[in-house]
């Protein structure tokens, strides 16, 4: 009954938000030509509930767009349209102007949030791990994470990580979960698999399930297209790699009955030993088990400002690099997006990482 009755305080809620955003809309459209009520209520209505209509089946993917876009308005709005309520108070009679402001911000939004998401970077790192018994003395890995595949972003979105990623001719790739935006479905119909399976490296393509796969329900279909696409899905287990390194992938926090890091860690300690880890959620423990490199995603760094603010409150390390003890940690904000394909704040991005595999010197 009580979980009853938050569903309800948040529909009303948000049902309250819906109309408050459309009564201004409205009210500012009226200073240009007559609007009517009813046929504007409805089309706004739909737009509000958008991103729920679209989860009704597949050939609705117009609403899942348009839900994903109503997601700016929904972040922005809140802090835009009521300055914009205050300010007509006072002003009552440039509402006009007011509103053309207020629009003017949403396109500033779009445009710089537009580049950040379809403009990625590479972020480049140098470290420092003992060597041990590896047979290697160095090794270039490219880190990503996050990609969201499906309606936005998207096969030509792939394309320029894959482009990006072989530039740099690695050593090893590894993909740090919420590889595809829920269903893989789109995925699958788009292609995606042909441009995945180019991507190049020496000791091959990695990657392990993150909470949207979860989300999505359908992991056996996601691992098969992952495999036929030449990345080998590690879920809840640990490899060893051309004999000098070990390399192990954990199912997401999502999964309540996943394994302990600690049973997941090689039986020798005497090599180099990595971990993907989709959740960055307690540093401490890779550490004390005794991982040498460990990388995340999840965060998006908040994606959209100011959510960062969030994401450094939950998580230790929410994004970036940080050395703890002789673990070098990494957390991604990811190559793709969730949602509306924008990013403010964050840019997407993948991580080269320069990896030196030195004696520790007594």
């Amino acid at each position: 009954m009580k979980r009853f009755g938050a569903i309800l305080l948040v529909v009303l809620v948000y049902s309250a938000i819906v109309f408050y955003f459309g009564w201004s809309v409205q009210a500012w459209l009226e200073t240009f030509i007559p609007v009517n009520k009813w046929f504007f209520g409805v089309v706004w209505g739909l737009i509000g509930y958008a991103i729920l209509i679209g989860r009704i089946d597949h050939r609705l993917r117009l609403f899942n767009i348009i839900g994903s876009y109503w997601m700016i308005i929904m972040q922005y709005g809140i802090i835009l349209f009521p300055i914009g309520t205050i300010v007509t108070w006072i002003f009552p009679s440039q509402l006009r102007w007011i509103g053309w402001m207020i629009l003017a911000v949403f396109v500033l939004i779009l445009m710089i949030g537009t580049y950040n998401a379809f403009t990625p970077v590479v972020r480049e790192l140098s470290i420092k791990i003992p060597k041990k018994d590896s047979k290697l003395s160095e090794l270039k890995v490219v880190v990503a994470s996050d990609f969201h595949l499906g309606l936005l972003s998207n096969k030509a979105h792939l394309k320029r990580f894959v482009k990006k990623a072989n530039e740099e001719h690695p050593d090893l790739i590894l993909l740090v979960g919420d590889l595809v935006d829920d269903d893989p479905i789109w995925f699958v119909k788009n292609g995606m698999s042909e441009v995945m399976k180019q991507l190049d490296s020496t000791y091959g393509v990695y990657g392990v399930l993150g909470n949207h796969e979860y989300y999505g329900k359908k992991i056996p279909l996601l691992v098969e297209e992952m495999e036929a696409s030449n990345v080998h899905m590690l879920l809840d287990e640990t490899i060893l790699l051309a004999d000098s390194l070990y390399l192990t992938g954990r199912e997401d926090l999502t999964n309540k009955k996943r394994k302990q890091l600690s049973g997941l860690a090689p039986e020798k300690r005497n090599l180099p030993w990595f971990v993907m880890d989709h959740t960055p959620s307690n540093l401490l423990i890779p550490e004390k088990e005794g991982v040498d490199f460990h990388v995340s995603g999840h965060t998006h760094r908040g994606q959209m400002w100011p959510n960062h603010i969030f994401t450094r409150k939950i998580f230790e390390l929410d994004y970036g690099y940080k050395q703890k003890g002789s673990l070098h940690a990494i957390v991604s904000s990811g190559f793709g997006f969730w949602g509306p394909p924008i990013r403010l704040g964050s840019q997407s991005e993948l991580w080269v990482v320069n990896i030196k595999l030195e004696d520790v010197k007594a």
